[in-house]
């Protein structure tokens, strides 16, 4: 059966997705656009008590249970400390490379709702200034907010309503171009959110159901290493879709999916990476086989959180991982085909 995947789609789903701030924890913004994508297919959205979203998909045989995960949480920021001077010192949620935002506009998102903008930046912020503006360590003791607000003291910056704990996002940057290549923050997952309904998207067009009961998660934590760790008791197979990595030790590409057979934890479960490895092979998808150092996904959150499960690994291979990436649809095609022959059992 040929597998065919909407690009546009892609492009256009990501796009979406990425320009909504969802750093992690931060899931009020993106819950509505989950809904309203799983309704272009006819699904509606569950949630468990962390806010993963879940839609279920009924299977030609459902006394089995799968799930394919796709995290929606991004690398974003915490405000910690509101100095004297107005400016606000964080902490990172996940590994935030702090060179590669150095001069990003930020945003806090305030409990009371309001949204305030900052440039976040070296407290050796120029050199016209600072001896050391060029040498200093960029760190969490050294980076600050300087919001975009007339403020002068720390009260100032409390009339405002922004409070130790507010959480910080930081702009995407997407950009598509024309040959396909995509530049972006956070293409770790959103992109793999876009590939999960591009598969959906063929199955609902196609009137095609999988072969077993199956479940489709967008987690919010998998960014600090436990999105995975709660999942639904019935589930025997959890598929994580996620970025793949580009380095000299990898066969992984823009072009192709990059299947994980082990990250910084442990071999993923040796039959269902097989499986998966097999469906590639039979379905004439570009794929490379590879291990994953300085890597984790949510389906190995949750071996290690002690769920009685199988997990496996793929997505599309992603440069520059943590920082401005990017990546190909071509790649993306490849992983929304792979998901689809999962699901189905093609092989």
């Amino acid at each position: 059966m040929e597998i065919r995947i909407d690009k546009q789609f892609i492009g256009d789903c990501f796009r979406d997705f990425v320009n909504v701030p969802s750093p992690v924890s931060y899931y009020d913004e993106i819950l509505p656009l989950i809904e309203e994508y799983a309704a272009k297919f006819g699904q509606t959205v569950t949630y468990d008590r962390k806010n993963t979203a879940y839609i279920t998909l009924d299977g030609e045989d459902n006394s089995k249970t799968v799930m394919i995960g796709a995290h929606m949480d991004t690398l974003g920021l915490i405000v910690r400390k509101i100095e004297k001077d107005g400016t606000l010192r964080v902490r990172q949620l996940g590994g935030v490379s702090f060179q590669s935002i150095e001069g990003e506009t930020v945003t806090v998102h305030a409990r009371n709702g309001k949204k305030y903008t900052g440039l976040f930046v070296c407290q050796s912020h120029s050199t016209h200034v600072f001896d050391d503006a060029r040498t200093l360590e960029r760190d969490e003791n050294t980076m600050m907010i300087s919001l975009d607000e007339k403020v002068e003291s720390r009260e100032d910056v409390l009339a405002l309503g922004i409070r130790h704990g507010d959480v910080v996002s930081f702009e995407p940057h997407c950009n598509i171009l024309d040959n396909g290549y995509v530049k972006s923050r956070f293409i770790d997952d959103k992109m793999a959110v876009a590939a999960v309904f591009a598969a959906l998207k063929f199955m609902t067009e196609n009137g095609f159901k999988p072969k077993y009961r199956t479940l489709l998660s967008f987690p919010f934590y998998e960014e600090i290493n436990h999105g995975g760790a709660y999942i639904p008791s019935e589930v025997e197979e959890f598929v994580a879709i996620d970025i793949g990595l580009i380095g000299p030790d990898y066969d992984g590409n823009e072009h192709a999916v990059s299947i994980c057979v082990k990250d910084n934890f442990s071999p993923y479960d040796r039959n269902l990476t097989g499986k998966i490895i097999a469906e590639a092979e039979a379905n004439g998808i570009n794929h490379a086989i590879d291990i994953f150092y300085r890597y984790g996904t949510d389906a190995n959150a949750a071996v290690r959180a002690g769920n009685n499960v199988r997990a496996a690994a793929f997505g599309m291979a992603c440069y520059c991982s943590h920082g401005m990436e990017r990546t190909h649809l071509d790649g993306v095609v490849e992983t929304a085909k792979l998901a689809v022959a999962y699901m189905m059992e093609l092989k």
